[in-house]
């Protein structure tokens, strides 16, 4: 079965991500993949270097990026419910979606910069064309909504992303890194997609290439939050399962959700090579 990866970080996931821009389409090569999206946090600053990589790998770019949401109006530069940001994943799906993003992202840090660069509802709403839209991870809205017990505000959630993308725009993401909360996001996130008819798709959060390359992540992530190793996982990682899988991996994960995996492919072919 096909499997493409869209939510993944690269180097530019400043002190996040370890996955070198230029070895990224190389590993999807070598899995047997034919595209592959970057997803840098609430940044573009890799999307041309990388573009350029896929092409000359024979990979299909996918450009996108992991924005951060302000709980409220982005410049109101504070929290609410002791929460600044959430997190939402944007991928390209035409010239007009590239030109969007570009705006949005941008606006993030000009208007919107409080701990991370956000923007807002509004500002997502004027700009949305051309977009696809991904439900990201436990730092997303929806899946903090059911960690938190409120199933009433993931499902108000998602059909304002509805509203805002369109109906056939708008997904609902399934992860599984061996942590409990997303084994409880999961089961409700499927229950969600019946009852609203937001489609399924599955992502691994990609943040290094090989599972051995979760120590070098860790180093980074130690220096990002000023912990040390041993106190890092507890924080942020607690697996080493955050790295480029092999499509029968991934169907090893969510094969009792076929529609999951076949529509990571399906958004890749929607998706603007430029």
């Amino acid at each position: 079965m096909d499997f493409v990866h869209l939510h993944l970080h690269s180097e530019y996931s400043l002190l996040d991500g370890a996955c070198r821009v230029k070895d990224i389409p190389k590993k999807a090569k070598e899995l047997g993949q034919s595209a592959v999206a970057i997803t840098d946090h609430g940044n573009m600053f890799g999307a041309v270097e990388f573009y350029k990589a896929c092409l000359d790998e024979g990979i299909k770019p996918i450009i996108g990026c992991e924005v951060y949401v302000a709980p409220a109006d982005r410049f109101e530069k504070s929290k609410v419910n002791g929460s600044a940001y959430s997190h939402l994943v944007l991928l390209v799906k035409n010239e007009v979606g590239y030109k969007n993003l570009s705006y949005l992202v941008s606006s993030g840090y000009t208007e919107g910069f409080y701990i991370k660069p956000r923007i807002d509802i509004d500002i997502l709403r004027a700009h949305s064309e051309g977009l696809i839209a991904l439900s990201a991870c436990l730092a997303g809205y929806i899946p903090h909504s059911i960690v938190a017990g409120n199933i009433k505000g993931a499902e108000e959630y998602i059909r304002l992303m509805q509203d805002i993308f369109g109906r056939e725009n708008f997904y609902l993401e399934l992860q599984n890194h061996g942590i409990a909360d997303q084994t409880t996001v999961n089961k409700a996130l499927v229950e969600l997609s019946k009852k609203t008819g937001a489609p399924l798709v599955c992502t691994n959060d990609v943040h290094y290439l090989d599972k051995s390359d979760s120590y070098i992540q860790s180093i980074l992530m130690s220096i990002q939050t000023n912990t040390t190793i041993s106190e890092t996982p507890k924080i942020s990682f607690p697996t080493n399962e955050f790295y480029m899988k092999s499509a029968d991996e991934m169907e090893g994960l969510f094969g009792e959700y076929e529609n999951a995996i076949s529509n990571t492919v399906k958004i890749a072919q929607q998706s603007w090579q430029g």
